[in-house]
């Protein structure tokens, strides 16, 4: 099968970024402080995100344009973005998570109508009532009844709101890898964005880390925390980004934008087999809502949109 090593690949992203709202339900549940444990994932990320460049000869320093574009970019996709990631898992669950970071896409739609001007059509609007019935459903009559209802409501705004950081951002992405600023030759590519608003996001971080490590004391480290962080840093943040960007070279992005609808199942899966979330038909109702609403408003959509629109979800 042609590309199949790269098909294979992509599934692998879907279960690594599936499996990633486990680890931060996992960090969650042992009460870690939310920021230290994003903050030690991204030292971790950014330093093996600059070995890639420097190895792969793609290592330049921002202009300084550059770098105001990425302050806006690192801002929302890592420091929001994580603070709503962490803070949304110490409540809900990780599969009802997973699902509602899949209302992503459609956000990052209605963005673009008043950031860049595209228009509001009847696909997206149908999308965006489809999807939201399935979020409704997932609020009152999510399976996992042993987390209290309002808990878990206020988790699964934490987690939309996360969404409306990555879409923000997503905003922010578009314009950068499309247009060239004033000291610059060329634009910055899909992942030296990634890489640079990733360092932005990680200094960003480090003055609230360290007031939660002042505030209260160093953390205990056990090998689940360890083990968890290790994950979201290694794979959901590094290796799949990257063998996500080379699917979309492979194959396109309206392909490997396909896969992301797989997150959600191992998300989902992930919690029950892992720490003893419950299923029920609630979950399977909302993720077919859910999906089948974005699928419907991203239907008018280019490869490239469908590709700065996509995110892994953790």
């Amino acid at each position: 099968m042609k590309n199949s090593a790269t098909h294979l690949k992509l599934l692998v992203v879907a279960m690594i970024w599936g499996l990633g709202w486990t680890a931060g339900r996992v960090i969650s549940l042992d009460d870690f402080p939310p920021i230290t444990a994003a903050w030690i994932r991204y030292i971790i990320a950014v330093s093996m995100f600059l070995i890639w460049l420097k190895m792969t000869g793609m290592f330049r320093i921002p202009t300084k344009e550059e770098w105001k574009r990425l302050l806006y970019i690192g801002f929302f996709s890592t420091f929001l973005y994580q603070a709503f990631f962490m803070y949304g898992m110490r409540f809900t669950a990780a599969g009802d998570a997973s699902l509602m970071i899949t209302f992503n896409p459609i956000i990052t739609a209605l963005l673009a109508i008043p950031f860049l001007g595209e228009k509001m059509t009847k696909r997206l609007g149908a999308g965006l009532i489809i999807a939201l019935t399935g979020v409704a459903i997932l609020f009152v009559y999510s399976p996992n009844v042993d987390i209290p209802i309002d808990e878990r409501i206020l988790g699964n705004i934490l987690i939309i709101l996360s969404a409306g950081a990555w879409a923000s951002s997503t905003i922010f992405m578009k314009k950068a890898m499309t247009t060239t600023t004033s000291d610059s030759q060329q634009p910055l590519s899909p992942l030296e964005l990634t890489v640079w608003a990733s360092v932005v996001g990680l200094f960003i971080l480090t003055p609230w880390a360290g007031y939660e490590i002042i505030d209260e004391g160093w953390p205990t480290f056990n090998l689940e925390i360890i083990a968890s962080i290790v994950f979201l840093a290694v794979f959901s943040t590094v290796i799949a980004y990257v063998w996500f960007a080379e699917g979309i070279r492979t194959i396109g992005a309206a392909k490997s934008a396909l896969y992301v609808y797989l997150v959600p199942p191992f998300g989902i899966l992930g919690g029950v087999i892992l720490i003893g979330e419950k299923l029920g038909l609630s979950l399977l109702i909302a993720f077919v809502l859910i999906v089948g609403g974005v699928a419907i408003a991203q239907s008018d959509k280019h490869d490239e949109a469908q590709a700065t629109g996509t995110n892994h979800g953790d």
